[in-house]
Order: C-alpha cells, then sequence, then structure tokens
C-alpha cells in the first residue's frame, strides 16, 4: 500500500488502493474482486491500516485491485475527451458525471491519475463503472469546448455520436486539438463571468447531449 502511494509504482505494478467499504462495495456490484482486501482489526491492526492510509480518518476497509480489470473499452454514444486535466478531483468528478450521463472517458497524455486517491474517492465508485481510454481513441465527431468564440452549445446540432473536448482551466484545448474538432461550442454565460470549472462544464455538455 504505501509503494502504490506512487503513480509510477502504480503504473509499474498495475495496482491501486482504494479506501473504504464504498469503493470497495462498489466495485464488487460491478463484479470486479480486490486482489487483496485488509480489514482493520481482522486482517490487518487498525494502528497498521492507519499509518498507510491517506485520509484523515482511517477506513475500516482498503481494497487493493488491477487496472486490467477496469472497463476498457466501451460503445457508448457519447464520451467526454480530457486534454491535461491535472487536477484529480476534476477528474474523479467527470468520472462521476459520464456515469450518471452513460458517458465514457478518455484522458490524454498529462492528465492526473484516475487511479489516484483523490480521483478515486471523488468518482465515488464510478470508476468501475465508467470506461476510460486514450485521448485519440475518442470517437468522432468531436466538439470542443471553449471558454469564449464558439458556437452556443444549445445552437450545435444534435448528434447520435460525440465526444466533447475539455482542455485544462487555464489553458484551454492547443490549436492542434481544435483542429481536429469538427465544431467549437461555447456555454453561454453572463459577459463578466469568468471561465467555467471544467467539471461543471463537463456536465453541462453531457446533460444538453442526453437532453436532445
Amino acid at each position: 500500500m504505501r509503494r502504490l502511494a506512487s503513480r509510477a509504482q502504480r503504473e509499474r505494478e498495475g495496482l491501486f488502493v482504494c479506501e473504504g467499504e464504498d469503493l470497495v462495495d462498489a466495485a464488487r456490484a460491478a463484479g470486479i474482486e480486490p486482489v487483496d482486501l485488509f480489514v482493520a482489526g481482522e486482517s490487518v491492526a487498525a494502528e497498521v491500516l492507519a499509518e498507510v492510509s491517506n485520509l484523515a480518518h482511517p477506513p475500516r476497509v482498503v481494497g487493493v485491485f488491477r487496472h486490467a480489470d477496469l472497463p476498457q473499452s466501451s460503445a457508448r454514444p457519447c464520451a467526454l475527451a480530457l486534454w491535461r486535466v491535472v487536477d484529480p478531483g476534476n477528474i474523479g468528478t467527470l468520472i462521476r458525471t459520464a456515469d450518471a450521463f452513460g458517458a465514457s472517458l478518455a484522458l490524454s497524455a498529462g492528465c492526473a491519475d484516475p487511479t489516484g486517491p483523490k480521483a478515486l474517492r471523488a468518482s465515488a465508485g464510478a470508476i468501475f463503472r465508467v470506461p476510460i481510454a486514450a485521448f485519440d481513441d475518442a470517437p468522432q465527431p468531436w466538439v470542443g469546448l471553449v471558454a469564449r468564440g464558439g458556437t452556443p452549445l444549445p445552437d450545435v446540432d444534435p448528434r447520435d455520436t460525440v465526444t466533447f473536448v475539455l482542455g485544462s482551466e487555464r489553458e484551454g484545448l492547443p490549436p492542434d486539438v481544435e483542429r481536429r474538432c469538427e465544431v467549437l461550442a461555447t456555454i453561454p454565460q453572463e459577459p463578466a463571468a469568468e471561465s467555467l470549472n471544467v467539471a461543471v462544464a463537463g456536465a453541462i455538455a453531457l446533460y444538453e447531449w442526453s437532453r436532445r
């Protein structure tokens, strides 16, 4: 568990840690069993589990899972493709949002690790249900979301299949990614407002697609 606190080690071993009964129960509900299960006071001393926990209040149950057991591919008609979104809380929230709307996710290099502790907690167990692919594998057509200057999102022709492409809040989408998009869309908001949080923008885009 100590080793798996490192992203590099998680990638090397193909394993990650879920702290808490809710995440472990979500995995099992999706048919995914842990490689190892630690239960405080049973299989391991509670104080030992507390030493390696990332939580302020150590959990009673911790599971170790395989990356390879997570959903790998999808025939879902809608996806979110994230370009260099580095905040793990946003990654986890977008996984949870994709789950709510029946969408999948695609991540570029430079995105936060979806199996890191903060992302897992934010996903609320959706990590075990939402397929996650590489950025370039996101299905076409792509609709790029930009803060200003795009076609208003409600005016974009609805498609049966679509990928909404979102960039980091600071840098947005680079020109080469924008050129790969069929259309650039903007979520209408008040002129004086700052750009939306990327997780909020993703939720609005999925809702707009689902209702149409």
